[in-house]
């Protein structure tokens, strides 16, 4: 068994955190997204894994490196121009060859692990196996159509969805999928969609198996979306204290503290996680909220965000809540008269002010 892990794509949904960085980078408690993928394929026993990468940049290439820190080989596959999952699948047949394997996305967490999705695929004669998970919006997603049991139609996000039912992003092959991905042709959005080639296997008669999801999994293309996943990995957190917090702070619940952080006339509420060389001095830092390395936040409340490295909130008199801020983002009070809002702020930026 081998793994193709999908980490190419420009992250649209994500910007302006996306105009800097691969989407599948974006930390979530201060660890990049794809680093979990990685982990849930290792920690099922597949040690021989395809990264797709978007050609034009050496990013994920030195984010992740050859695999070796998992126990794993890392093969990287360029993509030159973004063409939808089937594409990803059709580049990495020279990969995969007869092999059976799990296809991954990069941007997708799941809890409870792999191990099990495998073992019913490779215990089962599917050529084609689905994880589904209900979900309140399945119209943005793949959605299968269920009789008696049976997949008997996928289609790719349709006004009028046939099930509540996500095609989750991880899909478990034989070779037959590179027979699909050849035949279909590009859709409305001018993409090889992954849901066409899996209509076209129930059209062929492959057998196509599924399991629903019964723990959680979540997509993270939307920032609502990486707030939550952020708020799920940190309910789970084991408290870990490598930082100093002084006889004034208060810390409480699931916190985690990184080296060289100082903790000064605080109140760190967890679950959250403050990385290394960070300073929170005379603050708030509530349930849920992530800080990345070497941020100063001073004199201000932070709540449920997700706060990159190198930042600075400082004198902000309002509490952020529900809030991302890419690396070396400075949120601070306006220095002399008249008091103002001041911005500067990128393309397709969000910014709510009360």
């Amino acid at each position: 068994m081998k793994a193709l892990i999908a980490s190419a794509g420009r992250g649209t949904r994500l910007r302006p955190i996306t105009h800097t960085r691969n989407k599948h980078l974006i930390p979530i408690a201060n660890k990049p997204m794809l680093h979990y993928a990685i982990e849930a394929t290792t920690s099922a026993g597949i040690k021989d894994i395809a990264v797709v990468v978007n050609a034009d940049s050496d990013e994920v290439l030195e984010a992740i490196g050859d695999g070796s820190r998992w126990g794993a080989k890392i093969t990287y596959i360029p993509q030159a121009v973004p063409g939808g999952l089937a594409q990803v699948v059709a580049l990495a047949e020279p990969f995969i060859g007869k092999d059976k394997f799990i296809f991954y996305l990069g941007d997708n967490m799941v809890v409870g692990g792999l191990r099990r999705y495998i073992d019913e695929f490779e215990s089962s004669d599917c050529n084609c196996y689905l994880t589904l998970a209900r979900v309140k919006d399945p119209g943005r997603f793949g959605v299968p159509e269920i009789k008696n049991g049976r997949i008997v139609s996928v289609e790719e996000k349709p006004k009028n969805p046939k099930s509540s039912y996500a095609v989750s992003g991880m899909y478990l092959y034989d070779s037959h999928i590179f027979e699909a991905v050849k035949a279909i042709k590009p859709s409305r959005r001018g993409e090889l969609e992954i849901s066409d080639a899996h209509q076209y296997l129930i059209d062929k008669g492959y057998r196509i198996g599924y399991a629903e999801i019964t723990g959680w999994w979540k997509d993270t293309g939307k920032p609502s979306d990486l707030l939550e996943a952020n708020r799920l990995v940190l309910d789970n957190v084991t408290p870990d204290m490598n930082g100093d917090a002084d006889t004034q702070s208060v810390i409480a619940g699931r916190v985690v503290v990184g080296r060289g952080t100082k903790i000064v006339k605080s109140v760190i509420r967890g679950p959250a996680m403050i990385g290394e060389n960070c300073v929170i001095e005379d603050s708030f830092i509530g349930p849920f909220s992530s800080i990345g390395n070497n941020t100063l936040i001073k004199k201000s409340e932070v709540e449920y965000s997700i706060i990159l490295r190198d930042c600075k909130v400082v004198n902000v008199g309002i509490r952020l809540e529900g809030s991302i801020l890419g690396n070396d983002v400075e949120i601070v009070e306006a220095a002399g008269k008249p008091r103002v809002h001041r911005f500067m702020i990128g393309d397709q930026s969000r910014v709510e002010v009360a």
